[in-house]
C-alpha cells in the first residue's frame, strides 16, 4: 500500500484527485494538506488533515506527495516534496517556466525519486480512441488535425486565482497544457510555433483564449480554446490522405466529478467514463469512388489510469506514461505560443530559452 500525501483541498484536489486515488488498489489517501476550512476533514473524515506542508512531510509512512495548489506554488512545492525524499505528481501545468521544470528533473534525477505532471486527459476517452485511430492509419498519413476546448463563461467568476494577473494563470496554460501534451504525445515536437493568445472579455486581465498551430513536414496541428463560444464546434477534427474523423462533446467524466459524485470503490462501475452514441465521432473512409461513413465507439475513459501508471512505476518493472521530459516540452511549447503571440511571428521549436 502506497500512502499518499495530496497538497492543496480546492477544486483540483476535490474534484480530479482525491476521488481518483482513492479509487485505485494500492493506494491510500492518508493526508490532505488543506491550510484552512473544514472541506477535508467533512469530506473525508478517516483521512488526516495538515495544516502546513512541513506536517504533511513529517509523516515519514507518506511516500507519494500530490501537488494539487495554485499554479505559481506548483515549483517550490514540489520541490520541498523532492529534498524531503518523496515521489512527486504535479497538477497541471507542470510548473509556470520550463527552467523551473529543468530544475524538478534534475533534482529528481538526483534524489532517483520519481516525478510526473497529471495529464489526465490522456485518460479522456475519445482521445484514447483517437490515439487506436491514429496507430492504426485507418486515415493513412494524418495531415491536418485540430482539437479544441469550447466553453460560454462570459462573467467573471469570483475568487478564481486563475483569472488574476499571476504567473502561470490564464487558459493557456490551464487548457493548453492539455491539448499541447495530447498533441505531443501524437506527433512529437513540431518544427515551428505560430500563436495567437488573446484576451476576448474586455474585463478579463489574463488570456481567455487561443489559437496554436503546430507545424510539422507534412502536418498542421491546430489547438483553440475559447470561453465566448455559446454553440461549441467539434472537438476533435483530423484529415488523413485516406480518411477522416469528427468528434463532437467532451469526456463526460469532469462534469460527473465537479458535480459532487465523487466515487468510492465499486461506484466508479463498468459504465464509467462512458459516452452516449450521440457524442460517438464519425469515421470517414474512401473506397475507390465511394466514401463510407462509420460511427466510431467512444472508448471509455477512466482517469484512474494515471494514478494506476504511478503506483506501478513506483515498483520496479513498469514504465512511467507521463514522463517529465514530457511535461516539459508541454511547458516550453507554452512560452514559444507566448513568444510568437507577443512578436507576432512564427518562431522555430527550441528547448532551450534564448
Amino acid at each position: 500500500m502506497i500512502r499518499v500525501g495530496l497538497i492543496g483541498f480546492g477544486l483540483a484536489g476535490q474534484s480530479f484527485h482525491a476521488p481518483v486515488i482513492r479509487g485505485v488498489p494500492g493506494l491510500e489517501l492518508a493526508c490532505i494538506f488543506e491550510r484552512s476550512g473544514s472541506l477535508a476533514q467533512k469530506q473525508y473524515p478517516e483521512v488526516r488533515v495538515a495544516r502546513s506542508l512541513d506536517e504533511l512531510l513529517q509523516d515519514a509512512e507518506i511516500q507519494l506527495c500530490v501537488v494539487a495548489t495554485p499554479n505559481p506554488s506548483h515549483f517550490e512545492v514540489a520541490k520541498q516534496c523532492l529534498l524531503a525524499g518523496r515521489e512527486v505528481v504535479v497538477d497541471k501545468p507542470f510548473t509556470v517556466t520550463s527552467q523551473q521544470a529543468r530544475e524538478l528533473i534534475q533534482l529528481a534525477k538526483q534524489r532517483k525519486r520519481l516525478l510526473t505532471a497529471f495529464q489526465n486527459r490522456r485518460w479522456d476517452g475519445d482521445f484514447k480512441t483517437i490515439r487506436r485511430l491514429v496507430d492504426s492509419r485507418v486515415m493513412g498519413q494524418i495531415v491536418e488535425y485540430e482539437a479544441r476546448y469550447d466553453r460560454f463563461r462570459p462573467n467573471p467568476k469570483a475568487n478564481a486565482w486563475r483569472e488574476r494577473e499571476e504567473p502561470g494563470s490564464g487558459v493557456l496554460h490551464d487548457l493548453g497544457s492539455h491539448l499541447i501534451d495530447q498533441a505531443l504525445v501524437l506527433f512529437g515536437p513540431p518544427k515551428s510555433i505560430t500563436a495567437a493568445v488573446l484576451c476576448q472579455r474586455e474585463w478579463s486581465k489574463v488570456n481567455d483564449a487561443f489559437d496554436i498551430r503546430l507545424e510539422y513536414p507534412r502536418l498542421r496541428a491546430t489547438l483553440r480554446a475559447s470561453m465566448l463560444a455559446c454553440a461549441p464546434g467539434p472537438h476533435f477534427v483530423i484529415h488523413g490522405t485516406k480518411g477522416s474523423f469528427i468528434k463532437y462533446g467532451m469526456d463526460p467524466q469532469e462534469d460527473v466529478l465537479r458535480g459532487g459524485k465523487m466515487p468510492e470503490g465499486t461506484d466508479w462501475g463498468p459504465h464509467w467514463g462512458e459516452e452516449p452514441e450521440s457524442q460517438w465521432g464519425t469515421l470517414s473512409v474512401m473506397n475507390g469512388e465511394s466514401r463510407s461513413d462509420q460511427k466510431i465507439e467512444t472508448e471509455n475513459g477512466d482517469y484512474r489510469g494515471f494514478y494506476e501508471n504511478v503506483r506501478d512505476a513506483i515498483l520496479p518493472g513498469s514504465a512511467l506514461e507521463v514522463m517529465p521530459e514530457q511535461a516539459f516540452r508541454t511547458i516550453r511549447a507554452i512560452e514559444l505560443a507566448l513568444e510568437s503571440s507577443r512578436e507576432q511571428r512564427t518562431v522555430p521549436w527550441s528547448e532551450t530559452a534564448n
